[in-house]
């Protein structure tokens, strides 16, 4: 008798000692922690915390995602998903394909036809096809631009929430914090030809699945951003360029300004994320202030990130190149008046990429690096580049002019390397 009060008397204190908060953790109204990143200058990032019940709101769908984004409108608000959501669906819910926004006799034989180099050359199309494609265009944007206005946050639910086929826009907006969502397949049914990019022309994509224009303090938390659905390296060949369909996973450009990436992934995709979209934009100087810290970038082309003019803080990230990549080019881009400062990253590649391929320059002109790991071994990325670029870029220095000081705590590339495997992405959320 005496054994059995003892097992009852151990099973009532197990269930004393279950946390009370053993339910899922309601991540809503969380705002950015001090000292986390650009993001958290001037005041730090809230988004929607600051929210009346009345504009919290659980969406399944995409007219209620609509409603409840109040065509990007500022008034305090919380946004969960749940579930998956499709942007490319009409007001009832009812799916829509690329047929479904074809008009004015857009096709695209005729489209290819129109624009061939060969007969073409070299202008920029114009005429019934391209009135035809821009007209098709703006059917599809109607239904997939999704615009965030300034104190939101948009949360997903679980470990499933999904919101595919859309492009989340903020634009000319403060204060916006998105966590725990996937970000799938931001599709353009209508890519325009552009005959003089590149030399040999190339294919012209519309939306990102998550664009960052003109907008200031941002918290991007545990998303996970792909093509997933429709990868561009499946697509056709037309004019001897990748018919595209996918733009960037997250740019921020437009002199957006304070933001912290973290704990996110991004994969299989070309361009992942541009920060600064132009050579010319002098007013983004003083600007593009961003942190990505434990993000990993797996099975991405190049853009992790590529950035001009603004001030970058790059630590604790994890880079994966996949056996089979036939396509590489880089991971960090050093472009018109960048500083980079990046800390202990890891990089893991197959054996016909060096660690020369990592970084690439365009009128970039400075780099500083410490702490890389390359396939498990340290190695100086700047002395890397310096020593073996390609003639065509110049030699960067490592005086970036700034030094971080918002920042969480910096592990060794060894141990961030193993967190970011284990944590990064929707569904991880700590």
């Amino acid at each position: 008798m005496r054994k059995r009060h003892l097992v009852v008397a151990l099973g009532l204190l197990g269930m004393l000692c279950v946390p009370a908060h053993a339910e899922a953790r309601d991540i809503s109204r969380e705002t950015l922690p001090p000292n986390d990143g650009w993001a958290a200058a001037a005041g730090g990032t809230t988004g929607g915390a600051a929210a009346d019940d009345a504009h919290v709101y659980t969406v399944t769908d995409r007219a209620g995602l609509v409603r409840a984004l109040d065509g990007g409108s500022d008034t305090p608000k919380i946004i969960k998903i749940a579930g998956t959501i499709d942007a490319n669906t009409d007001d009832d819910g009812n799916r829509l394909d690329c047929a479904d926004y074809t008009t004015d006799g857009y096709s695209l034989r005729k489209y290819l036809a129109a624009y061939d180099p060969r007969t073409w050359g070299a202008a920029k199309p114009s005429g019934p096809q391209e009135e035809a494609r821009q007209a098709s265009a703006a059917r599809q944007a109607e239904r997939v631009v999704l615009p965030v206005g300034s104190n939101t946050t948009i949360v997903g639910l679980g470990s499933k929430a999904v919101l595919k086929g859309g492009s989340l826009q903020v634009s000319d907006a403060d204060n916006v914090i998105i966590r725990n969502l996937e970000l799938r397949d931001a599709y353009d049914c209508f890519p325009v030809w552009q005959p003089n990019t590149g030399g040999l022309g190339d294919w012209k994509t519309a939306y990102d699945t998550l664009w960052l224009r003109g907008a200031t303090h941002v918290w991007v938390d545990h998303i996970t951003a792909s093509d997933k659905g429709h990868p561009d390296e499946k697509e056709a060949t037309y004019f001897a360029r990748n018919y595209l369909r996918h733009d960037g996973l997250l740019d921020i450009t437009n002199g957006s300004d304070l933001v912290t990436v973290s704990w996110s992934r991004f994969a299989d995709h070309d361009k992942a994320m541009l920060i600064g979209n132009g050579d010319t934009a002098t007013g983004d100087r003083g600007k593009l202030r961003v942190t990505l810290h434990h993000n990993e970038f797996e099975s991405v082309v190049q853009r992790a990130p590529r950035v001009r003019f603004g001030q970058v803080h790059l630590y604790n990230n994890r880079y994966v190149v996949p056996d089979d990549a036939h396509d590489y080019r880089y991971s960090v881009g050093v472009s018109t008046e960048s500083a980079i400062y990046a800390e202990n990253n890891a990089f893991h590649t197959p054996g016909h990429i060096e660690a020369a391929d990592l970084v690439k320059s365009w009128n970039g002109t400075a780099l500083h690096q410490s702490g890389t790991l390359f396939n498990g071994y340290p190695v100086d990325l700047l002395a890397i580049h310096n020593a073996y670029n390609s003639g065509s870029e110049r030699d960067l220095t490592a005086d970036v002019g700034w030094t971080p000081t918002l920042h969480t705590k910096i592990d060794s590339a060894e141990a961030a390397d193993r967190e970011v495997a284990r944590g990064a992405g929707a569904g991880r959320t700590p």
